[in-house]
């Protein structure tokens, strides 16, 4: 049944309503998808212009310096100072190595010393007694011999003058102008001359002997001098000794070699550790850098102090500026523990890397060794 003529204006006005409807709609979606697709292609462009005029880099980490902190003697360790994540200043003690042998030791050098002191000065002592003696029997021997040859001399002159009367005698008796008795008599005086003469030639010998004994006896000193250096080379022994000793000691307190943060204890109180052993790992939060593996095909578009920029994983909405400080000097691949000969003949070009490192110009507490970090690198002939 057909309906009214008002009934057919309305249907028409109602369908032509929804068809401008859907023409609008349609419209504004082909509009929002042409604008979606505009900003795609403005984001696309951008992401390869960045490629393009910038080395990107996402495999970059956190570096710095960890210290092994080891023991250079064995022992108990008696007492640990710190704990992971403790902050540290330079000479601060981390650990303490039972030390009571240690001291024992150092005890016994010191008493060592002492003993070798108290011989030194004994032997000084005996050396100016000797020097004071020798010296005087020296000089009283000396005065001898030369009194027993003023006395030979003497004796030199009687046996000289009596030889001389004794030949006259015998030369009158002969002339028979002298009596036989006076010969006698000059005769008797020449033999005692010779007599005095020799009793004074063995007087000087004497003498001299006495001289050289008491000369000799001054040769003690030398003895005592050798042995005086023999106690220096002693003591300087036992002195590197107590030296070797001292250092003994002083490395059963192991303290920090830097102002940092403890990243790792290995030993808890009450354990024994030798010599060598490692007990902690600390790290300046002071000292760290990027290290990065940039593509070999990228290192003729950067140098050293190439502006960097630095993300970091764990902080995205921070960025820290630095600059590339040093460009290694052979690929990465040149220091695998394990070869890569190609015996074969079959080969395939694998890009290799070159470690660069990166400065930075925020040294902050926030970054921390070993965190994943994103370096763009801007290429200044692009």
């Amino acid at each position: 049944m057909d309906g009214s003529p008002t009934e057919k204006v309305a249907a028409i006005d109602y369908q032509g309503a929804t068809s401008q409807r859907r023409r609008f709609w349609m419209f504004m979606r082909n509009g929002f998808l042409g604008l979606v697709a505009i900003a795609g292609l403005l984001l696309l462009a951008d992401w390869g212009y960045d490629r393009y005029a910038n080395v990107y880099i996402d495999d970059a980490r956190i570096t710095a310096d960890v210290i092994s902190v080891s023991s250079r003697v064995s022992g108990w360790v008696t007492k640990l100072h710190v704990g992971e994540g403790d902050k540290i200043s330079a000479g601060q003690t981390l650990v303490s190595v039972d030390a009571r042998d240690a001291q024992l030791q150092l005890s016994e050098l010191d008493s060592r010393l002492s003993a070798i002191e108290a011989e030194r000065a004994r032997a000084i002592t005996e050396k100016k007694m000797i020097d004071r003696q020798t010296r005087s029997a020296q000089s009283v021997r000396r005065s001898q011999v030369q009194a027993a040859k003023a006395a030979l001399a003497g004796r030199k002159s009687d046996l000289d003058l009596a030889r001389t009367d004794f030949e006259r005698a015998r030369t009158l008796l002969n002339r028979k102008v002298v009596s036989r008795q006076r010969w006698e008599e000059r005769r008797n005086e020449f033999r005692k001359s010779e007599q005095a003469f020799e009793q004074a030639q063995a007087q000087v010998a004497a003498a001299t002997a006495a001289l050289i004994q008491a000369t000799a006896d001054r040769e003690q000193l030398l003895v005592l001098d050798r042995q005086l250096t023999m106690l220096s080379h002693r003591e300087a022994e036992v002195s590197a000794q107590r030296q070797r000793q001292l250092l003994n000691l002083r490395d059963r307190i192991i303290t920090s070699p830097v102002d940092g943060v403890v990243d790792k204890t290995f030993v808890n109180p009450s354990e024994f550790v030798t010599a060598g052993q490692r007990l902690l790992m600390v790290h300046d939060p002071k000292k760290v850098w990027v290290s990065a593996n940039i593509k070999e095909t990228d290192v003729r578009h950067i140098k050293i102090g190439s502006p960097v920029t630095v993300g970091v994983d764990a902080y995205p909405n921070k960025i820290f500026e630095g600059k590339i400080s040093k460009i290694g000097n052979a690929a990465t691949s040149e220091f695998a523990l394990l070869p890569t000969p190609n015996p074969s003949g079959n080969f395939t070009k694998i890009v290799q890397r070159i470690r660069i490192r990166v400065d930075l110009d925020e040294k902050s507490e926030l970054l921390r060794p070993g965190m994943m970090v994103e370096v763009n690198v801007g290429i200044d002939d692009r």
